[in-house]
């Protein structure tokens, strides 16, 4: 094994060490910035104004995989969308 190829190992064993602590924390702010996406994504059909609505209408095929779950995280059991089915 080469000089690199052990440093290199070894800033990467650093890197894995640095972040254990924190994985929590980086999946649950992910998680959140990904709950604000699709609430500003699916604002307009919820009732709320929507200023960018032109330009998210065209993301609503591909995170429909991704609104079941978004829905349940929030707390609504069925979705709240009427004429929206999901579940």
């Amino acid at each position: 094994m080469s000089f690199q190829e052990r440093l290199k190992r070894i800033i990467q064993l650093y890197d894995e060490i640095l972040r254990t602590g924190h994985r929590t924390e980086i999946i649950r702010e992910l998680q959140e910035e990904d709950d604000l996406f699709m609430l500003l994504l699916y604002s307009d059909m919820l009732g709320i104004p929507n200023p960018a609505f032109y330009y998210t209408l065209e993301l609503y095929p591909h995170m429909l995989e991704k609104f079941h779950d978004w829905h349940t995280r929030m707390g609504m059991d069925k979705s709240p969308l009427t004429g929206f089915r999901c579940c």
